[in-house]
């Protein structure tokens, strides 16, 4: 790592953590049924909540007249401290999100004015930022999909919206690798493969994490290893829908099934990897990477079991999430630690 790199590495890695808590933030939101509760969105004046009662009855009264609170709470005995609950993380999520486009945007005009980006991490840092206003977009796509006459989100939305989230986290991550080690001699092609065709099947993997929670697909058959009644692919998957690819990306259980049985298919990429890089001399960052995978992976495995089984407690499945983010993260260095 060269000197002049350290504080554009810090400023990076910086932009990682917030994305992390973002996402961590995200996930308490979904868990706990607050992303409708900010029905419209102003960049300034929703900087801050409601700071007199006034303010907070009128934003009350304005959620009451969309699909969440007709349909849902309004059978709930729902009220005005229960908004503030559901408020808050939701506008901490976009508070979030406006500290991040801060952090990336401030420092990133510093270091062109000091000079101190090559041309390369400059294009890099535009994709990054386009990719940020991107994920705003995306978060306002999704939530604009429940304010209408559904009073949830698109699970379609839902997903897209949490993966980039990953996708950006994890090519912040790249850029920031790319500096500290700006010479990668060391490489294995064919561990490489392995786990790039790891990564993809993981990507997937949290794609579907995404359709599962939109769906609310982990409060049905809580059994494992098999489903309901005893099934490796229960009846339903083959009764929700008009087809299987329809159940498989629609159907609560059709969703479920493919997310269960995907973590085989990652477990076994992942200890692929591990068993097949014995077979190579490695160096101390690819050794600590591909075992810190294998760790995380099982972890993550026996965290979907507890979560689904349990019936998706929102401290379980916020840990499950927060585990997919680490494991993700353990990938990303994996692969560049495998790279050219």
């Amino acid at each position: 790592m060269k000197k002049e790199n350290r504080s554009v590495i810090i400023w990076l890695l910086s932009g990682c953590v917030l994305l992390f808590i973002m996402v961590t933030v995200g996930g308490i939101t979904r868990l706990t049924n607050s992303g409708l509760s900010m029905t419209d969105w102003h960049l300034v004046t929703d900087t801050f909540p409601p700071l007199t009662e006034e303010k907070w009855q009128a934003a009350f009264d304005q959620y009451k007249k969309f699909p969440e609170y007709q349909k849902i709470n309004i059978h709930n005995d729902f009220q005005l401290s229960d908004y503030k609950f559901i408020y808050f993380w939701e506008w901490f999520h976009r508070f979030i999100g406006r500290i991040i486009g801060l952090v990336f945007i401030i420092p990133f005009v510093y270091f062109l004015i000091k000079k101190k980006l090559s041309r390369e991490t400059i294009n890099k840092c535009i994709v990054l930022l386009g990719m940020g206003a991107f994920q705003g977009f995306l978060g306002w796509f999704m939530v604009k999909s429940g304010l209408v006459d559904d009073p949830d989100v698109s699970h379609f939305r839902l997903a897209l919206h949490l993966t980039f989230a990953f996708i950006t986290f994890a090519y912040t991550f790249w850029v920031a690798l790319d500096l500290m080690y700006p010479n990668r001699k060391n490489s294995l092609q064919p561990l490489t493969s392995i786990a790039r065709y790891s990564l993809v099947f993981l990507l997937i993997q949290i794609i579907y994490g995404g359709f599962v929670a939109g769906l609310n697909a982990g409060l049905i058959h809580n059994h494992w290893p098999l489903m309901s009644d005893g099934q490796f692919m229960h009846d339903s998957v083959f009764l929700e829908q008009r087809n299987l690819l329809l159940s498989f990306t629609e159907g609560k259980s059709g969703v479920q099934f493919i997310h269960r049985t995907l973590a085989y298919v990652v477990v076994g990429f992942m200890v692929y990897l591990y068993f097949k890089s014995r077979k190579f001399i490695l160096d101390r960052g690819q050794s600590i990477g591909i075992n810190l995978i294998v760790i995380l992976v099982f972890l993550q495995f026996a965290l979907g079991v507890f979560t689904l089984v349990y019936g998706v407690p929102l401290w379980l499945g916020l840990i499950h999430q927060i585990n997919a983010f680490f494991l993700l993260s353990a990938m990303t260095y994996t692969l560049h630690r495998l790279s050219k």
